[in-house]
């Protein structure tokens, strides 16, 4: 007994079964958590060293190069490139795809614990994270409050700060701008040198009266009470009365003797501004694993929260970027695309069957199919996003293809006069083979996708593992519930032009009619005319191949989409403090705001970038703005690269001495997507490489902020000590060192206590004594012997400029050249550099190495094609099983050729990009444009075996396959239309890869009905051809020469 006897006559078990699957459906979907992407884990770690107050050569020698090394024994390690800052070391190891990252940082903390005593004294510990989109903060706030700004900046540490990651799924605060309340001891150097004390003396006593120390306990028999030492300084005249030192009997030195103490304000690092206004910046990121949307209005719920119980002091929390706001305007987008791909193939349904009912029958598939895929998606742990949301939506049509197919076998046995039972398992026998082969052709080409290791590899498996199951179900759906379905509801069916509806469809019945007529007579003039027929495929094909030449279809990763945002970098003077910095970037967001098409401004001063790139350290001389546009219609329909090209020059001719470079903020977070890297040993000719390579790339059409990594720094002052006349005066490196750190850039290890709150105290010479290189060459020094004597008495200051940083490549110098693509696709500008550097190769000893978008399209590129490939030979082994013949099978393939050419066509004519979209359309296609010429190989064999010649078989299986060959095609057509056509937020990846879908399928249902038979025939020519009639017994039968 089959499975279709089985559903038919024991419907309780179907019933039983598909409850089940519903019930674990709904269960499954509600627990679904909701994201943008799902989490793409780059196999890439950073390791972040601060090192206060050293320059980039010292940290490259004293930090970089020992981590580096350490880090070089790790396995599965791709490349590590490294970037030496101004008190800042930044490593960054990438991985071969497919490492295991935790181990990995395991791995690589116990080589940095190994090596930890041969680093610098001064260092803070190194930190380590992974490289994800997860990095980036999920929403930007600017907190504003009527309170004095020290006040809130405190009451937002101590109070709001803890409400805020307290809440489930918030990871990482950062907080930008504020001015934090610091107890500060200005130290008078005149004084110091009076009193024979120094200033390490002061830090120290500041720092042993502040200590709070257990002492013990006493007991009696009856209880025991333990002892400390209360030695917290809670008030400023205790600060100030702190004994420093005891020169004789009687007399003693405090601190308000050689010092000022002074309430005041932390040297301000960052500035946060919203729309012009001043407040405190918070980018708060969310946990690896957490629902985003949910977190989100966690935080926005407790932002009310807090604006109506601090009403009085005016407290309010303004949303200056939410990225859930595009995560749900992009998942509500793909679930409008979904409800019209169902419409549409209802409408399709309707117009082939003719009844109401029976396109009932067929779309019970796709919800009977689709709570498969929810099943899957919550045993997996996946997500609703784009990706999942995006193959539902595009397997629609493929998901009824099982299902139309074998309906409407079971429809002609109902209209030849058999009952309906009868029907139903005939019907679904003539068929379940090819619908067998269908569905496995479909589900095959998947399976090299889930088993990719590139950049996007979750991003595919997530999309993979949803069609291959939903596709799967599809199968079981039109071999059970469809025909038990048709067995019960199905019947011969009699258009009778009664109304308008009946009329419409003996129309299109009999344009359809007329369609199959021609068809038929097309076909056998085709298999007379063989060579004309394959003359106008090879026009076609060269057709393709000149308008390829055209370039006309740019090339890149992943489009970033439209979504009115974009980050503005500026970049000042080197020497440029923060105080002027800010008021320049202040006059800058002014121009912008003045702007009609700029909705907001989020200004970042001096603060760390917040983009996927960033290093975390920020610097004085530069600025962040997150400009966010007005809705598109507000602003004459201008995209978002368009108007950037516009800014950027009104900015330019506005603003000449600021350097401004800017990036569009897309779906998929990225860094400049065209990144080469130069390597060498040769620093000066890498350098002199690199220049000449940047000239070339600011002259390739769509590039834009093209630059350098390596730059001239900031002046710098380089001590120079004489050792000699430093060992005269009983002085040595560590303590001039720690002496002139704690005179410049303070020590802030001391806490003033008041009223259960901590307040640093920063002890340092005063501002007077801290403004020009004559005053650091007059830092006094008290000797051992109690002498003073001044820093140029034994050692010269000298003024330098190093470069801003030092950059190394798998343990060699490097620079890296950085650049936008505007109006382009990175990888069209990338081939443009790889035709330069062939006809002018780089000098000897010099490497190159792309990064960023460019070589993951190379790996990823490379990888799909390698799945191409691989599932193109699994389609050909899966059908010669099927089909038991080497030589049927080679017949279908030839039906994804013809695919290629509606293919490029359709991504032409739309001025698509070739991406990682369009090639995984492309791989779609090898499984969707095999089931036309399954059909018709299939039926043709059927006939074959009853005793009709192959060309008969021919026309004849070519003329009852049109009809589901052109249902099953438009349907897959009409329900790809919603997503191609698509203008919202996160559409222009996805058309391309709609796009691509709908030129191959079309183009396959055109030619493939006419090119296999004509292939089919030839092989069957020549078979005959090469037998030779043998006489037994009376009877011919062939056999091979």
């Amino acid at each position: 007994m089959t499975i279709t006897e089985i559903a038919i006559k024991r419907p309780s078990l179907i019933i039983v079964i598909f409850g089940v699957l519903l019930l674990g459906g709904i269960v499954a979907y509600r627990g679904l958590g909701v994201e943008l992407m799902p989490d793409f884990n780059q196999p890439v770690i950073t390791v972040r060293t601060m090192y206060p107050g050293a320059a980039p050569e010292e940290v490259a020698n004293s930090v970089t190069r020992p981590v580096e090394d350490a880090l070089s024994s790790l396995e599965h390690v791709d490349y590590i490139a490294s970037r030496s800052l101004a008190n800042a070391s930044i490593i960054i190891v990438n991985f071969k795809y497919g490492a295991n990252l935790d181990l990995a940082m395991q791995d690589a903390q116990r080589q940095i614990d190994n090596i930890r005593k041969d680093l610098p004294e001064g260092l803070q510990p190194p930190v380590m994270s992974k490289v994800s989109p997860n990095d980036l903060p999920i929403i930007s706030v600017s907190a504003l409050s009527d309170l004095p700004a020290p006040e809130f900046y405190q009451r937002m540490q101590d109070e709001l700060l803890p409400r805020f990651q307290q809440l489930k799924g918030v990871a990482e605060i950062t907080l930008l701008g504020g001015e934090q309340r610091e107890i500060q001891v200005k130290v008078d150097q005149a004084k110091l040198v009076h009193h024979r004390v120094p200033l390490p003396q002061v830090t120290e006593a500041i720092l042993r009266a502040g200590r709070e120390i257990p002492a013990g306990d006493v007991r009696t028999e009856h209880e025991r009470t333990t002892v400390k030492l209360a030695g917290k300084i809670t008030t400023l005249p205790e600060l100030a009365n702190v004994v420093v030192a005891q020169p004789a009997p009687g007399s003693v030195v405090r601190v308000k003797d050689v010092a000022t103490v002074v309430d005041g304000i932390a040297e301000i690092s960052s500035v946060s501004r919203y729309n012009g206004e001043s407040g405190i910046g918070l980018l708060i990121k969310k946990q690896g694993d957490a629902n985003a949307v949910e977190v989100s209005r966690a935080l926005r719920a407790e932002f009310a929260r807090i604006e109506k119980e601090d009403q009085a002091n005016n407290t309010r929390f303004i949303l200056a970027d939410d990225s859930t706001d595009i995560t749900i305007e992009a998942v509500n987008g793909v679930l409008i695309d979904l409800g019209l791909a169902v419409l549409l193939v209802s409408f399709i349904m309707l117009l082939f069957l003719h009844s109401l009912r029976n396109s009932l029958i067929i779309l019970v598939a796709i919800p009977a199919s689709l709570v498969s895929a929810f099943v899957a998606m919550g045993l997996f742990g996946y997500t609703l996003n784009l990706m999942t949301l995006l193959a539902m939506s595009l397997i629609i049509g493929i998901l009824v293809d099982d299902s139309i197919v074998v309906l409407e076998s079971i429809q002609r046995y109902l209209d030849k006069g058999h009952d309906k039972v009868t029907a139903a398992i005939e019907g679904r026998a003539e068929i379940g083979f090819s619908a067998l082969s269908i569905t496995l052709v479909d589900v095959v080409v998947f399976l090299p996708i889930i088993f990719l290791q590139v950049f996007v590899a979750d991003l595919l498996k997530q999309f993979s593992v949803v069609v291959v199951v939903s596709t799967l179900m599809s199968l079981f759906v039109s071999f059970t519930l469809t025909p038990w379905l048709a067995s019960r509801l199905g019947k011969k069916e009699d258009l009778k032009p009664t109304n308008i509806y009946t009329r419409s469809l003996i129309r299109f019945e009999h344009w359809l009619e007329g369609l199959t007529n021609w068809y038929t007579g097309a076909l056998r003039w085709v298999l007379s005319h063989k060579l004309a027929f394959v003359g106008i495929l090879l026009a076609l094909f060269a057709g393709t191949g000149i308008m390829m030449k055209q370039g006309i279809m740019g090339k890149e990763l992943i489009a970033t989409g439209d979504q009115g945002k974009f980050r503005l970098a500026l970049e000042f003077d080197k020497n440029t403090a923060l105080k002027e910095n800010n008021l320049r970037s202040l006059e800058v967001e002014r121009f912008l705001l003045a702007q009609h098409e700029v909705n907001s401004v989020f200004a970042n001063v001096g603060g760390p970038s917040t983009g996927i790139g960033s290093m975390g350290v920020g610097s004085e001389n530069k600025t962040e703005l997150t400009i966010a546009l007005l809705p598109k219609d507000q602003r004459n329909g201008i995209s978002t690269d368009a108007y950037m090209k516009h800014v950027r020059q009104a900015l330019q001719d506005s603003f000449p001495a600021i350097d401004f470079t800017m990036a569009a903020i897309g779906l998929i977070p990225r860094t400049a997507p065209v990144e080469i890297t130069l390597s060498g040993a040769d620093h000066a000719l890498v350098m002199h490489t690199a220049q000449l390579l940047k000239d070339t790339l600011m002259g390739v059409p769509g590039a834009n902020n093209v630059r350098l990594s390596i730059e001239a720094g900031s002046p710098e002052l380089q001590v120079e000590l004489d050792r000699d006349r430093m060992a005269m005066y009983g002085l040595n490196t560590a303590a001039v060192g720690a002496t002139l750190r704690n005179a410049l850039a303070g020590n802030d290890d001391g806490l003033l206590y008041e009223n259960g709150t901590e307040y640093p105290i920063r002890i340092r010479l005063d501002d007077v004594d801290r403004r020009s290189a004559e005053d650091v060459a007059r830092t006094r020094f008290v000797t051992p012997a109690g002498l003073a004597v001044q820093l140029d008495q034994f050692a010269t200051v000298v003024r330098r400029e190093p470069p801003a940083m030092v950059e190394r490549m798998d343990r060699m110098n490097a620079v890296t050249l950085t650049a936008d693509a505007l109006g382009r696709g990175s990888g069209t500008v990338a081939d443009e550099v790889v035709a330069y550097v062939k006809q002018n190769p780089l000098p000897d000893g010099v490497y190159m190495a792309w990064g960023s978008d460019i070589k993951r399209q190379n790996d990823s590129f490379g990888s799909l094609g390698g799945a191409l490939l691989a599932s193109l030979i699994l389609v050909y082994l899966i059908m010669v099983a099927l089909y038991d013949s080497f030589i049927y099978p080679f017949v279908v393939l030839f039906s994804i050729v013809v695919a290629i050419i509606g293919a490029f066509l359709a991504l032409n004519l739309t001025m698509s990009t070739l991406s990682l979209f369009t090639l995984l359309g492309m791989i779609m296609l090898l499984g969707l444009v095999s089931k036309n010429a399954i059909l018709i190989v299939d039926r043709t064999n059927q006939l074959k075996e009853q005793g009709m010649h192959y060309r008969d078989a021919l026309l004849e299986a070519g003329t009852t396959r049109l009809r589901p060959i052109l249902m099953t095609t438009v349907a897959m057509v009409f329900g790809m239309l919603p997503i191609a056509l698509a203008t919202g937020t996160a559409a222009e990846w996805k058309n391309g890869l709609a796009w691509a879908l709908i030129g191959g399928l079309t183009s396959s249902m055109f030619l493939t009905v006419f090119l296999v038979p004509v292939v089919y025939y030839a092989v069957d020519a020549v078979k005959e051809r090469f037998t030779k009639p043998k006489v037994v017994e009376g009877e011919i039968v062939l056999t091979g020469s």
